[in-house]
């Protein structure tokens, strides 16, 4: 999940880098598109699927956030979000382990 985040921020602004932060290039649905098509496809390949990294690569292109505050909240927040599911797996003896596995 976070790798999966992260490699969708760096697609989103490695795509925002070649298309420009221009009025048009982010009113163009299809520059996010093809920021999320890459990222899907770098996260399957890395096994570190997780649908949302997409969307964070969207949002990265139509946005344009600073980045010296974007990626340590993105990090951050993935982070907390793996703890508190690490944790909540450990409260109940039957319920499933999480996370399925590491890598």
């Amino acid at each position: 999940m976070v790798i999966g985040h992260l490699v969708g921020a760096a697609v989103g602004y490695g795509v925002l880098a070649l298309a420009g932060s221009t009025a048009w290039a982010a009113a163009v649905a299809a520059v996010a598109a093809v920021a999320a098509g890459i990222t899907l496809a770098l996260v399957m390949a890395a096994r570190t699927a997780h649908s949302p990294a997409c969307a964070t690569a969207v949002v990265v292109v139509l946005q344009a956030p600073v980045a010296a505050r974007f990626v340590p909240l993105l990090f951050g927040s993935t982070v907390l979000i793996v703890l508190t599911g690490y944790a909540a797996s450990r409260v109940r003896r039957e319920a499933p382990r999480y996370p399925a596995y590491w890598w």
